[in-house]
């Protein structure tokens, strides 16, 4: 049976991925903040597709 838990990486990775987006979203007039935000943007969604995969477990 599989399980599917969210580990405190998954959450760490999301959280960085706002973080980096709401400084992209403050310099996005320049492509450098679109590429900055799409970045972040790329953290959020990788994170939480992390945290729909379900954990392995040894015995």
């Amino acid at each position: 049976m599989s399980e599917t838990k969210a580990t405190g990486t998954s959450w760490t990775i999301t959280i960085i991925g706002v973080v980096v987006t709401l400084l992209g979203w403050f310099l996005r007039p320049g492509e450098f903040g679109a590429g900055v935000m799409g970045f972040g943007l790329a953290h959020i969604v990788l994170g939480l597709l992390d945290m729909t995969r379900p954990t392995v477990r040894t015995q």
